[in-house]
């Protein structure tokens, strides 16, 4: 008998299709040893041994496997391709004790065998392909996690004893908070310009019937083209209104020409979560999340990749479909290659696509509106990659304000520009966000009728915060990270509270990101510097690559790093760091002063006589802090709503307030009256309860952290202490929640499913 181990469930079922009666598939569910939870488990004297274990949710799989692998005589590791999934086939020898060794009769053979896509052709060619487990992606694995933790572990202390409980530092995480930390800044600092511009609405002349008209934008001043900011106030622009009254509007110049845009390049993960953010709003790891089932069922190519290859055979596939289906003006003769910048970038592996060509979005029958829609991105883009150039007929008119009055000063001029797609190309499967502009048939020197001239005041914008596709852009930009990164690291400092979602989905900084950001950049500068982060990728690339050893990479890093910290243990304290404001309230327990602290959910009110009053409130922020305005919009709602609450103790009316776990209902003849009600406050997460099918689920804040329950309490007790995906586990149906780790997992106690 074959046993095959996979990661998933579902790429298990999907195998299963493919293979016979002699193949056995099942699912390892992930990861089954890692690094322990309880202590670093890196014996750092030992030249960085680490110390894995199995956790005990994944014991019972470790059970059943070890089951199957003494029925079977041959064991074929078929995990993803990429370093951790190399990482979990060496981890699975490991833990089921396996040796690849033939000469052992009592172990099966060991095969490892890896593919870019799950469909039958792909899964029996790996099987005639095996090769034994690469150990060099393995180590850069390692290395990876092994510095993760050392980070972590050392850091995270040092920053509870230092600044606020439940905080953590990361070798890429803070580099990416420190990037939104200084977009703030920027923004904050932005000044505001005042600038106008002038528009004239035009229209050719003769039968009105037959006339067109266009608009043109004032484009020079006395034969200069004119700066954005050039016309600063109303008083400017009136002037100029004042100058062309009565003047005559004359082309002076028509340029036509033709030009080509160029085909997209088929998706890499960046550029795929990069578009799926900008055109369909999905954030990053929902975007991973997403491609992952459509990978598991067959339909796309692996969806963790930095290549822009495509396979010969998806090339000719493309060629065909698009011959049969558009014609061959349409379909290239010679297929369209990309060149792949990445350094780190292995051109084995395959940019994103469908699997089959001809499978079309309707042809593919996805009944998962998210899973359709991704897919007929990245289904649009591939195919686009091997389609012609789009032909564009560019126009440009230039227009005099000329005198009547026989001057020869020409000091104003108007420029109108238009756009006409003369040919499709690529564009008739990849429709891209353009205007089509097309502007009338005139000669030079002909004369043009003014309908109004239009000032138009405006105002500089300052940056706009990071989105998920810009922090992603940015990141690869500066090579922090890699494909497999970009989304847990924004689910990350999300989770960690450094970063929250504003209004518009983009990530803006909590109060104490500024705070942990700073220490950083001040104390531990090569945590937060990009070039330092950029060469410890390009070192974990050196690994994979059998060019660099991972002990001496890690130890290089510790050392200097480990020492530091020490160091800066000796020398920081906790007040210079986090120095208290002063307040103007009185506590309402003892009535000494409250003073301002920060913590790890930002500012709140502490009474100043601590210890002997432990007294603290939380602060509502101003319209100006990073998360502020929705919760003062959230406070004012919560206050409307109940307005008429009265306390079931004595009568008096209850006020909300805010407090350490989010707003509650308080008293209002407290201290007399000390009751208090929960009415959670944290935000919905457009998940409806599976339980009573009438409430949604949204974020509360309890002493033991954020859950998240129905908001039907108390009629319906249902509660998760994980934010709920809003998808169905494949196995059980039941809600599938973030882990802590940034996996998925089934929310069903004894389901066991994770991904």
């Amino acid at each position: 008998m074959n046993l095959v181990i996979v990661e998933s469930p579902t790429k298990a079922k999907t195998i299963t299709k493919f293979l016979g009666p002699d193949y056995k598939i099942v699912s390892s569910f992930g990861h089954i040893r890692d690094l322990p939870k309880s202590k670093m488990g890196i014996d750092i004297e030992n030249n960085f041994e680490p110390e894995y274990v199995i956790p005990d949710k994944a014991k019972q799989t470790v059970a059943n496997l070890k089951k199957d692998a003494k029925k079977a005589d041959t064991v074929i590791l078929a995990s993803d391709e990429d370093r951790e999934g190399e990482a979990i086939a060496w981890h699975i020898v490991q833990a089921l004790g396996l040796e690849n060794s033939k000469s052992k009769t009592a172990n099966p053979e060991i095969k490892r065998i890896v593919f870019h896509e799950i469909t039958k052709k792909a899964i029996l060619e790996a099987l005639e392909n095996p090769r034994g487990i690469d150990m060099k992606l393995v180590n850069a694995q390692q290395a990876r996690r092994i510095l993760d933790r050392l980070v972590g572990y050392e850091m995270s202390p040092f920053l509870w004893k230092k600044v606020a409980r439940g905080l953590s530092a990361g070798r890429v995480q803070s580099v990416a908070v420190r990037l939104i930390v200084e977009r703030e800044r920027e923004i904050r600092k932005f000044k505001v310009d005042e600038y106008w511009t002038i528009a004239a609405s035009l229209r050719t002349t003769g039968d009105r019937r037959q006339t067109a008209k266009f608009e043109a934008k004032l484009n020079k001043i006395n034969g200069k083209t004119i700066d954005k900011l050039e016309i600063k106030n109303k008083e400017s622009a009136d002037k100029i209104l004042a100058d062309l009254e009565g003047r005559e509007f004359v082309v002076a110049d028509v340029k036509q020409k033709e030009s080509k845009k160029s085909a997209p390049k088929p998706f890499t993960t960046s550029t795929l979560q990069q578009t799926a953010n900008r055109w369909l709003g999905f954030s990053a790891k929902q975007t991973m999340m997403v491609a992952q089932r459509l990978y598991e069922v067959g339909l796309i190519t692996y969806m963790r990749t930095d290549s822009l290859n495509l396979s010969n055979a998806f090339l000719e596939d493309a060629r065909d479909y698009l011959s049969a289906n558009l014609g061959e003006k349409y379909a290239l003769k010679t297929p369209r290659l990309f060149k792949t910048k990445s350094k780190g970038a292995q051109e084995a592996h395959e940019a994103i696509r469908p699997t089959e060509a001809g499978k079309t979005p309707e042809a593919a029958k996805i009944t998962d509106n998210n899973q359709a829609r991704l897919y007929k991105l990245i289904w649009q883009r591939a195919i686009a990659s091997q389609m012609p150039e789009a032909v564009v007929g560019n126009t440009t008119i230039d227009i005099d304000a000329v005198e009547t009055h026989g001057n020869a000063s020409l000091p104003y001029q108007f420029r109108s520009t238009g756009q006409v797609l003369k040919f499709d190309g690529y564009l008739k499967i990849y429709p891209e966000q353009s205007k089509e502009l097309e502007l009338p048939d005139v000669k030079n020197g002909e004369k043009l009728d003014l309908i109004k001239l239009t000032p138009e005041r405006h105002f500089t914008k300052p940056p706009a915060r990071y989105s998920d596709a810009g922090l992603v852009k940015v990141l690869e930009k500066y090579g922090i990270g890699r494909p497999s990164t970009y989304a847990p690291t924004i689910s990350t400092i999300i989770a960690r509270n450094y970063v929250n979602r504003d209004d518009n989905k983009k990530l803006a900084p909590t109060e104490i990101a500024f705070v942990v950001n700073d220490l950083l950049v001040a104390h531990f500068p090569q945590i937060v510097d990009y070039e330092f982060t950029a060469k410890m990728e390009n070192d974990l690339d050196g690994i994979a690559r059998g060019e660099k050893e991972w002990r001496p990479v890690v130890s290089e890093f510790y050392h200097p790093f480990h020492e530091n910290l020490k160091d800066k243990d000796n020398k920081l304290n906790k007040k210079d760091i986090m120095p208290e404001e002063k307040s103007n309230e009185k506590c309402d327990k003892c009535g000494a002063p409250m003073i301002i602290k920060t913590g790890r959910y930002g500012k709140f009110l502490a009474c100043g006589a601590y210890p002997d009053c432990k007294n603290i409130k939380g602060m509502e922020k101003s319209k100006g802090e990073a998360g502020g305005g929705s919760d003062n919009e959230e406070m004012e709602k919560l206050k409307e709503k109940y307005k008429d609450e009265k306390c079931e103790k004595c009568g008096e009316a209850m006020v909300v307030r805010n407090g350490k776990y989010g707003p509650f209902l308080g008293c209002s003849g407290y201290p007399k009256c000390k009751t208090i009600k929960n009415i959670g406050g944290g935000g919905g997460t457009g998940v409806k309860c599976p339980n009573c099918g009438k409430g949604e689920i949204v974020q509360k804040r309890s002493r033991r952290g954020v859950f998240y329950a129905c908001d039907q309490y108390p009629d319906c007790k249902n509660a998760y202490w994980g934010k709920p995906t809003g998808d169905k586990c494949p196995d059980c149906e039941a809600l599938l929640i973030y882990a802590k780790d940034d996996n998925v997992k089934c929310s069903a106690k004894g389901c066991g499913y994770t991904k």
